[in-house]
């Protein structure tokens, strides 16, 4: 063992500790790949972390590594990395001792050529649709005569002098300019807070809110316009409740905020001739208008005249029209005048006859009374003959009633011998137990009444004995004086 050991240590290989080899692989392949420019494909990219960092892979057809994007880094990218997206990544490799693997640490990123980006500009638009943020349903009309044109810009350049200048010649109004980056790090942030920012705007806002928003920028390359392509900005322009332009570009370049838009002007200048009528055109319009206007009204009264013209000859005149009433009106002037004569003489043909009968009033007179009272003689006798029968008949049947009313009376039974106690409220009393001792009564009898007390020893009469079960019993008429 000893000689192993021995032939072992007397090599010349250097000995490291896993520490002192990690730190060395890390040396080297820094130093090695200390800037690179790697292209591959985007895999596994989920979105920063937490902490603001972004963790995915680049890969190809045969390999894969590992790569990070620190915060401060990714913050700054003109591009953001997208799942699928191939790519051209700056940085350099380094080593994680801890876990023995390495990685490129990303300080730049840009499309692997223009056809990568045009493949990443289609799967978004796809997306987009999808999502209908291009549904020409969703648009909205834009206004003919707006107040207030909101501008999303750069302050610098052509395009905002172009936008001013061209709705100054055309129809000059208030105009808000929002300006804001158009190109590079956070442009296309900064154009979808203005958009929605001109939105917010209330009525006691500092700034009138807009009417319609014009959102444009200058020609470039497909990177110089990629903040137009912007997620944010498309949905900004999709949500905006103002009515929106846009004009980015020249008129063959399309951008993704031109789908979301409601109208998509081919450039700036066109964006402008858009947002805001012609006023020299529209004063003209007003004047042929106008024209019109009084042109139609002189016809119209002319044609008016006319037709009342031709109604007033086909009208009869005055006399026509009262020729008739007054020969009714004569006419019925003599028929009055002949129904008044006529009446007159009718009238006295009746006072002479009423005349000529006043001579023989008296003697028919008295033959009218002698004729009625002969009638009320008559008469009185037949009423006289009536009453007495009448009389007779009801005399008789009230003795018939009176007699079966002192049949059924119970006077009868006084006569008989009997009386009627009553106590001192005048009620009847049928038994000796309802009176007590020294109580007053009254005795009524067939030919008066008396009164009286209740003496000692008052009981009441004994019951009769029950009958017999075959032969009924016939009770014993009371004698006088038993009831008391």
């Amino acid at each position: 063992m000893n000689n192993l050991f021995d032939a072992e240590s007397a090599t010349n290989l250097t000995e490291f500790t896993v520490s002192e080899l990690s730190g060395s692989i890390k040396r080297t392949v820094e130093d090695r790949f200390d800037r690179i420019r790697l292209r591959g494909e985007i895999s596994g990219y989920r979105g920063p972390h937490s902490s603001g960092h972004a963790y995915f892979s680049i890969k190809d057809e045969r390999a894969r590594i590992d790569a990070v994007i620190w915060r401060g880094v990714f913050s700054g990218l003109k591009i953001k990395p997208e799942e699928g997206m191939e790519v051209i990544a700056t940085g350099k490799v380094t080593t994680f001792p801890g876990a023995s693997k390495y990685q490129i640490v990303v300080e730049a990123l840009e499309p692997a050529g223009a056809g990568a980006l045009m493949a990443l500009l289609e799967e978004r638009r796809k997306k987009l649709a999808a999502e209908g943020l291009f549904d020409e349903t969703a648009k909205k009309k834009l206004p003919f005569m707006p107040r207030v044109v909101g501008v999303v810009t750069s302050p610098t350049g052509a395009v905002i002098r172009d936008i001013l200048h061209r709705i100054a010649d055309r129809f000059p109004v208030h105009v808000v300019v929002w300006p804001v980056k158009v190109q590079g790090e956070g442009s296309g942030d900064a154009v979808a807070a203005a958009i929605r920012g001109l939105n917010a705007l209330g009525p006691d806002a500092a700034l009138p809110r807009p009417d319609v928003l014009i959102v444009a920028r200058g020609g470039g390359s497909l990177e110089d316009l990629w903040s137009f392509n912007d997620e944010a900005v498309v949905r900004a322009a999709y949500e905006s409740e103002i009515p929106l332009i846009s004009a980015v570009g020249h008129e063959t370049d399309w951008t993704l905020i031109d789908h979301a838009a409601d109208y998509r002007a081919p450039t700036p200048t066109g964006a402008a001739e858009r947002a805001v009528p012609v006023k020299a055109e529209l004063v003209a319009d007003q004047a042929r208008l106008a024209a019109r206007l009084a042109s139609a009204a002189t016809r119209l009264m002319d044609f008016r005249r006319q037709t009342l013209t031709g109604l007033s000859r086909g009208l009869p005149s005055l006399d026509q029209l009262l020729a008739l009433p007054r020969r009714r009106f004569d006419e019925a002037a003599l028929r009055n005048t002949r129904a008044l004569e006529l009446n007159t003489i009718n009238k006295r043909r009746t006072f002479e006859r009423s005349a000529s009968g006043l001579s023989a009033a008296p003697q028919r007179l008295s033959m009218m009374i002698a004729r009625d009272r002969e009638k009320v003689a008559v008469l009185s006798r037949r009423a006289s003959t009536a009453i007495d029968a009448g009389l007779k008949t009801h005399r008789a049947a009230i003795a018939g009633q009176q007699r079966v009313l002192n049949s059924l009376s119970y006077r009868n039974v006084l006569a008989r011998g009997f009386a009627v106690i009553r106590d001192q409220d005048n009620r009847p009393v049928s038994r000796a137990t309802g009176l007590a001792h020294g109580a007053p009564i009254e005795i009524e009898f067939a030919d008066g009444r008396v009164k009286a007390v209740t003496g000692e020893g008052a009981t009441p009469p004994e019951a009769p004995p029950a009958p017999k079960k075959k032969l009924k019993a016939q009770p014993k008429p009371p004698t006088q004086g038993s009831l008391f």
